[in-house]
């Protein structure tokens, strides 16, 4: 049998023969298929060492901003940046219009969903840019050059970013490969970088809570009668604040909304530049047809869905109606505990349901027994490498705050709502993961052989038995290439049942994950705003903990609801 022709490499001689069965290749280890290998190297290692001299610097200015004297990490990511669109104007404007140079496309890559959801980020960022340029104007005289001059140089490199993903994102090229792996890599850099610094950026937070405290003590000193002097000193330290004028509060309350949206778009950008980098020189046959997600609105409507539909959109509807309430409330002294009352009871509703569904599903793939399927394929290996990573995020912010409300106690209200949405999360996440990943690992037709003829053959010569696994898996690869016979596929022996439960399943986690994306999305974020971390971890260090987690958990179900419409249109 010959190895599967849809996945080669053109960095090999193109002459060599094909291997025949006798040689077939080893299964792949999942630590040297992530690693640049061969060609490459070079830019992998490029990007390695771009991205640790930036957080180096990034970090730098974190810890010990004082330190860096010449604003070297504004400075280096404004070169980095200049560099990324000298390589995107040259790709866009000259590299792509040359004949040959991208002759197949990965059909995998840059889905309808991954792109529509990337367009909206990118909008929401360029509206970002365009507030932070206004607030930078109006803070000129207190903010350095290099910060200033940043929002007209990230906004360009964010357009043509998002018009290359949009048109090319599908791109195998094969053509100028390392000048083109360099520039990826370059971008990606960028991209992982600037979601670091939008992480550790506190300057719009620290600002607020400074001027917090600077109403407190000019209120203070007011009324204990001091001198004019102590209240010229007071007036002076908030000459640089930005409380003095009503456009620049508006321009900074639109930047802390509408930031979240900007690190989601550098995550999910910086993963569909890795897949470009990973297709530069591959090769597919003619056959690799794409299945289109067209099929999603066609499921729904012609799949009998009506318990999920129904039911997610009750938890929709109870979601937004929460999240106005939460986001009228939260900023009343009066009402601020009755918003995180609902806040807390919504999602101590919700996550429950979702993993029991969650154990549900996985219930039903036991009973249908589907067969695994086999090859490697570098979108679904990064989809669950994604899924997994970006659950981390959730997973430590709720062990973060698990500890802080034991620390801080849980003798009040919010101390033992926090406890137990901690404990939840941790496990509506964990299920939820499995569920996926194990539906992303099945077959979308064929069942797993029954395991009474696998030990019927348990006394048979070990000749024979080798010879049947051998069969069996020359059949597997035909069937995963599709070159299977119409009556094998056809009695796949499906129950109606159970294809409809999953459907259902899919249907009400999809709804659910949305509005669990919307919250937070938008600017509903309790683990920073009840104070019991920044209680017991300080300001600083839970802010930082918060913007590492928060994004993460955005991203993370974001990408489950992609995951999860796969699973809608092959139950």
């Amino acid at each position: 049998m010959n190895p599967d022709p849809r996945v080669t490499e053109l960095d090999s001689p193109s002459n060599e023969p094909v291997q025949n069965s006798d040689h077939q290749e080893p299964e792949l280890d999942p630590f040297l298929v992530w690693a640049p290998s061969g060609r490459r190297l070079i830019s992998g290692l490029l990007g390695l060492n771009v991205v640790l001299l930036g957080a180096a610097l990034v970090a730098g200015e974190a810890f010990n901003p004082a330190g860096l004297k010449h604003h070297e990490p504004q400075v280096f990511m404004l070169l980095l940046l200049g560099v990324s669109l000298v390589w995107l104007l040259w790709y866009l404007l000259w590299a792509r219009r040359q004949p040959d140079i991208c002759p197949h496309k990965d059909h995998h890559a840059g889905g309808i969903t991954v792109t529509v959801v990337l367009m909206l980020f990118a909008a929401f960022s360029l509206l970002l840019y365009v507030f932070r340029i206004g607030y930078l104007i109006s803070m000129r005289d207190c903010k350095p050059a290099a910060k200033v001059v940043a929002p007209f140089i990230e906004a360009p490199f964010l357009a043509l970013q998002t018009y290359l993903l949009w048109a090319h994102s599908k791109d195998c090229i094969h053509r100028h490969k390392i000048i083109t792996r360099s520039g990826l890599m370059l971008i990606l850099s960028a991209d992982l970088l600037l979601w670091l610094n939008a992480v550790t950026e506190d300057t719009i937070h620290a600002e607020i809570e400074l001027e917090k405290e600077d109403r407190l003590d000019f209120s203070n000193t007011k009324s204990s009668g001091a001198d004019v002097t102590d209240l010229t000193g007071v007036a002076n330290s908030t000459f640089c604040q930005c409380s003095a004028s009503a456009a620049c509060l508006t321009f900074r309350k639109a930047i802390e909304v509408l930031y979240p949206f900007n690190m989601e778009y550098y995550l999910m950008a910086g993963c569909m530049i890795y897949v470009m980098w990973k297709n530069v020189g591959r090769r597919m046959s003619p056959d690799h047809h794409h299945v289109t997600q067209k099929l999603t609105l066609h499921v729904v409507y012609e799949g009998g869905i009506i318990f999920g539909l129904v039911f997610g959109g009750l938890v929709l509807v109870a979601g937004v109606t929460v999240f106005i309430f939460y986001q009228v409330w939260v900023g009343q002294k009066q009402l601020r505990l009755t918003a995180f009352l609902i806040f807390y009871g919504y999602h101590l509703g919700v996550m429950p349901v979702m993993s029991l569904c969650c154990l549900a599903g996985m219930l039903v793939h036991r009973l249908e027994r589907r067969a695994n399927e086999g090859g490697h394929n570098p979108t679904r290996s990064l989809d669950v490498l994604l899924l997994v990573a970006a659950a981390l995020g959730q997973l430590a912010l709720s062990y973060f705050s698990l500890v802080a409300a034991l620390a801080v106690g849980t003798e009040g209200p919010l101390g033992s709502l926090d406890l137990s949405y901690s404990l939840l999360s941790l496990l509506e996440l964990i299920l939820q993961n499995i569920f996926i990943i194990e539906g992303l690992h099945r077959h979308p037709s064929l069942l797993a052989k029954k395991k009474e003829k696998q030990r019927s053959s348990i006394f048979k010569p070990r000749k024979k038995v080798t010879a049947s696994i051998q069969e069996e898996r020359k059949t597997d690869i035909s069937l995963l290439e599709g070159n299977t016979p119409a009556a094998v596929q056809e009695h796949d022996g499906k129950k109606p049942w159970t294809k409809q439960a999953l459907k259902e399943i899919c249907a009400f986690l999809i709804l659910s994950n949305i509005m669990l994306w919307v919250i937070p999305a938008f600017g509903v974020h309790p683990q920073f705003e009840n104070g019991l971390g920044k209680q017991f971890f300080g300001f600083s260090a839970w802010f930082v903990l918060v913007n590492l987690g928060q994004p993460l958990s955005v991203f993370y179900r974001m990408h489950s609801v992609g995951a999860l419409m796969e699973l809608l249109i092959t139950a």
